[in-house]
């Protein structure tokens, strides 16, 4: 008897790290998706471990009144988080696409909530079964505690670098689940003689099995076509890498990437906003032998860039290594960036881009920003005052910068705030605006250590779009995209008052 009270005490403990495990894929998972779908990551991931921890303490709460049947009650809570946690991106997919706006929101804080409670419930029962079995209650509480606490590190770390990048956020939804029910199953069969209705409990359990392991064979195939009604054309490609969402789409000839669902171009005006991100600066500035790109990963700006035959090295920072790769084989991107990305000049570092220009001592004639829109903190930092100042210190004397810095006429206050902030790094700062059809008025900020004349710039290269003669125009802004924000406080973005982050969640929150 004594053995067989260790062993199971032994299978109770592996079954807490391996449910903790689960719960916190879940958690993050749950955080992921609503980035993905709702936007404002760190918005969504705050909400989602705040309504996970509090249905974590609801559910304690409540398994105060479990005090029998004990492993009948883990068994069904258990098949409980299989079956909810297991379909909920797949269903989080399929309401996006056919519920009514507003649907998504309430579906994902309702499930983290639930799964929340359901895993709040587990552990008390674990560690009051420990107890019963024999096992010294201090010694049962801590095992337990600890195989939790364990099983949140390797659940956190599987998803981050295993399951989201490899199985993709549906699959991985099931997988958990199924997890999840293999544990209740082996502890059902081993604890078979306390279970009663035991023949109705393991029917369910298979039936259960069999749905999600339908789900992990074909949920990702049914979600992909959830999601492609997310989008206005044909998704051709599409992949969850350690850093983001990528998709591709195409229709009638117009190739599309969206990052985490937020549109990086199309290729039917692509060449409007990359000529104008690139020309201007290498115009600028006296040499362009050394050019710097933070972001531009497609390779679009790099096959802007190079077109000046002077050029003999451009550094191409961009975090996602998945995004370089595709950019250098993926089909239709090599067709848009004239497989850019392999010219001999080009040096691929995939790094983020603050922690490179806080490292590196290399000293560049051009600097070109080509990073997505400051909509969470990760890329807060990268349109703050801190970061601007390591550009500025990475230019030389005669060098230009130009930065992307979302539009002035659907973001107004956000545009000139990234504009406030490089210029009080003490650079001469222009700003330039032009209309790219795909995703409207879009707007940039070109610096550099002496005052810019556009009259004295010249454009070398062969264009689609950018002439000689507009670019002064493109300087000149009307009364509702100007400066002279009526009731607005422009001042500096700085990592200890990252307030642009705000400004850009009112401005874009009907767009």
């Amino acid at each position: 008897m004594e053995a067989k009270a260790v062993r199971q005490s032994k299978l109770i403990y592996w079954a807490s790290g391996i449910v903790s495990i689960c719960g916190i894929i879940f958690e993050v998972l749950f955080g992921a998706l609503g980035s993905y779908i709702l936007g404002d990551g760190v918005k969504q991931y705050t909400l989602t471990i705040s309504l996970f921890l509090t249905g974590m303490g609801i559910g304690a709460s409540i398994s105060e009144r479990i005090m029998k049947d004990l492993i009948t009650a883990f068994v069904r809570v258990e098949f409980a988080v299989a079956l909810i946690g297991g379909f909920s991106s797949f269903l989080m997919f399929g309401i996006t696409a056919f519920a009514p706006e507003g649907s998504e929101a309430l579906f994902l804080y309702t499930v983290t909530f639930s799964i929340g409670a359901l895993t709040g419930v587990e552990l008390p029962i674990l560690i009051r079964k420990a107890n019963e079995i024999g096992v010294e209650l201090n010694r049962s509480t801590a095992r337990v505690l600890f195989s939790d606490y364990a099983g949140g590190l390797i659940g956190g770390l599987l998803f981050a670098f295993y399951l989201r990048p490899q199985m993709g956020m549906v699959k991985s939804a099931f997988i958990v689940g199924v997890i999840n029910l293999s544990v209740a199953l082996l502890i059902l069969w081993l604890f078979r003689k306390e279970i009663s209705y035991l023949k109705v409990h393991m029917v369910s359990g298979v039936l259960i099995g069999l749905l999600l392991i339908a789900g992990v064979l074909f949920g990702e195939e049914m979600a992909f076509s959830f999601e492609q009604k997310l989008y206005k054309d044909p998704i051709i490609h599409m992949e969850d890498t350690a850093y983001q969402r990528i998709v591709l789409t195409k229709e009638q000839g117009d190739t599309r990437l969206y990052l985490n669902g937020a549109l990086q171009f199309s290729s039917s005006d692509e060449y409007r906003y990359h000529e104008t991100l690139v020309h201007p600066a290498m115009a600028k500035a006296s040499s362009t032998k050394n050019v710097l790109l933070l972001g531009g990963g497609d390779g679009l700006a790099v096959r802007e860039i190079l077109k000046y035959k002077e050029v003999e090295s451009v550094t191409v920072v961009d975090l996602d290594p998945r995004m370089t790769e595709l950019a250098q084989t993926n089909f239709h991107l090599l067709q848009l960036n004239k497989d850019a990305l392999s010219d001999e000049r080009v040096n691929i570092l995939n790094r983020d881009a603050f922690k490179y220009l806080e490292q590196t001592d290399e000293m560049y004639d051009v600097v070109i920003v080509d990073l997505p829109d400051p909509n969470n903190e990760s890329l807060n930092k990268l349109y703050t005052w801190e970061f601007y100042s390591l550009i500025r210190n990475h230019l030389n004397s005669e060098g230009a910068i130009m930065v992307q810095a979302t539009s002035p006429v659907f973001a107004r206050s956000v545009y000139w705030t990234i504009s406030e902030t490089i210029a009080s790094t003490g650079l001469h700062t222009k700003n330039l605006h032009i209309d790219v059809p795909s995703f409207g008025n879009w707007g940039y900020v070109l610096a550099s250590r002496t005052p810019t004349s556009m009259e004295q710039l010249v454009i070398k290269p062969p264009t689609r779009y950018l002439t000689q003669d507009m670019l002064e125009a493109l300087t000149v802004f009307g009364k509702d995209e100007d400066k002279d924000i009526e009731g607005v406080e422009l001042k500096p973005n700085t990592l200890i008052d990252p307030h642009l982050i705000e400004k850009y969640e009112q401005a874009w929150k009907n767009y």
